[in-house]
């Protein structure tokens, strides 16, 4: 990093900072403008975005538009049509006041200040822009630092950014270890990160450091629990969408099946021939691109530390990025694939007899980002969540929570802190300030 570079963050941040003090940002019609403002910017760059998200990671322009494009622009629809009523103060009921005097009892929400929000590389537009428009209809200002893994979407992040918004309300700095460490150092008044547990431990250990409160969406090993009066021709598609999508990159696809023992050949012969038919030209190459050549890998060593346990698939392509959509059968905890998430297109497959035991298993290991349950029985639905902790969870589904902004979305434990999206973005950006009024 150049002393030119630190400097130039050191001056922003110092801006930010004396304007946040203006209480310009309090102001909700000011909030609303800028990010009306930045809708209509965003919106204009939907083909540099979707040609960026091609370069690096492969993903198609429908998978582009529909899963980092319009979950933007929607729930930023929905903060913009609600902000007027979510920042009302709430009135309260009141103790009685020892002298008899009567108490108002009200609850604001006002903003931290200057935020400092850490991008990830698998959904790079979403996971960038949806913290920062929590933040700023919040009534915060942000400096952001994109993933350096996704250059070309990182480069159009920041030219919206820069026709957006004043450098003294929001700005991007591009970086890696060094910038990152930088700007860590820094007292900013609220953090966001989303990234592995690895690098979340340096982010709230830094921020422990200046005592600034923070939101972590980190990941883990997602189980996905198949009984066995499930529906296999939907469990089957519908696991495969949330496995696939992004080449296996996401934070909370299913990372592995647990499934009953009864149906597992049903289920791996529904789950072969899906694969065939939905990509009728073998899957390498189909599913978007794996995010540098050091992580296929990575990903590669799982298939090489039990090859003989590949049942579909396995093939990849360094020099393309490219990764082939693959199941892994008679899978055991102690099999390398099962000691961390996999965040690629590998799936394994392990069975159990007795749910108990299945579930005790689970137990015993860090908390999930989330949990899936396929069956058809509503009461062993409930029973699985009620003896299990995720993040969140879904019924005979998977992934499509994350694209909702009425549900809360966040991990637990070694899985994250703090939850967002929605109105949920807006609480996590604000203090809730307690006032009481003797009159």
């Amino acid at each position: 990093m150049t002393p030119e570079l630190e400097q130039k963050i050191k001056t922003v941040f110092e801006k930010q900072k004396a304007f946040f003090k203006t209480n310009q940002t309090k102001n909700i019609e000011f909030r609303k403008a800028q990010l009306t403002k930045f809708r209509d910017v965003f919106l204009s760059h939907t083909d540099a975005l979707c040609e960026a998200l091609d370069i690096d990671l492969g993903k198609s322009r429908k998978e582009a538009e529909y899963v980092e494009i319009q979950i933007v622009s929607s729930e930023l629809d929905y903060l913009l049509e609600n902000i007027d009523e979510w920042a009302k103060p709430t009135f309260v009921e009141s103790k009685p006041h020892p002298s008899g005097a009567d108490i108002v009892s009200k609850i604001m929400h006002e903003p931290y200040g200057v935020n400092y929000i850490i991008g990830p590389f698998n959904y790079p537009v979403q996971l960038t822009f949806s913290p920062l428009i929590g933040a700023l209809i919040a009534g915060n200002t942000a400096i952001i630092k994109p993933s350096e893994n996704t250059p070309h979407v990182a480069k159009v992040i920041e030219e919206i950014i820069e026709k957006s918004f004043d450098e003294a309300y929001v700005k991007v700095f591009q970086g890696a270890i060094e910038e990152n460490t930088l700007l860590l150092s820094l007292p900013f008044d609220y953090i966001f990160f989303t990234g592995s547990p690895n690098v979340g431990k340096i982010v709230m250990k830094a921020a422990a450091e200046q005592l600034i409160p923070l939101t972590l969406e980190l990941g883990g090993k997602s189980p996905t629990i198949v009984h066995q009066d499930a529906d296999l021709d939907k469990a089957v598609a519908r696991i495969s969408y949330g496995k696939w999508i992004n080449c296996g990159q996401t934070c909370v696809a299913p990372d592995y099946i647990y499934i009953h023992e009864s149906i597992k050949d049903a289920f791996v012969s529904k789950f072969i021939a899906y694969l065939k038919s939905t990509y009728p030209d073998g899957s390498l190459g189909k599913i978007g691109k794996i995010v540098s050549p050091n992580q296929i890998k990575h990903l590669a060593g799982y298939l090489e530390a039990a090859h003989e346990k590949v049942i579909y698939g396995g093939r990849y392509n360094l020099e393309t990025r490219h990764f082939e959509a693959t199941l892994m059968d008679n899978i055991t905890w102690e099999d390398q694939v099962m000691q961390q998430e996999i965040f690629g297109p590998i799936l394994p497959i392990m069975t159990y007899t007795d749910i108990n035991v299945a579930l005790e298993e689970i137990n015993n290991r860090p908390k999930p980002l989330a949990l899936y349950v396929f069956s058809e029985s509503q009461e062993f639905a409930n029973d699985v969540l009620n003896r299990t902790t995720s993040g969140d969870a879904e019924i005979n589904s998977a992934i499509i929570h994350v694209g909702s902004h009425f549900l809360p979305f966040g991990g637990v434990g070694t899985s994250g802190m703090g939850k967002y999206h929605g109105k949920f973005s807006f609480e996590a950006f604000s203090h809730t300030r307690s006032v009481l009024q003797v009159k």
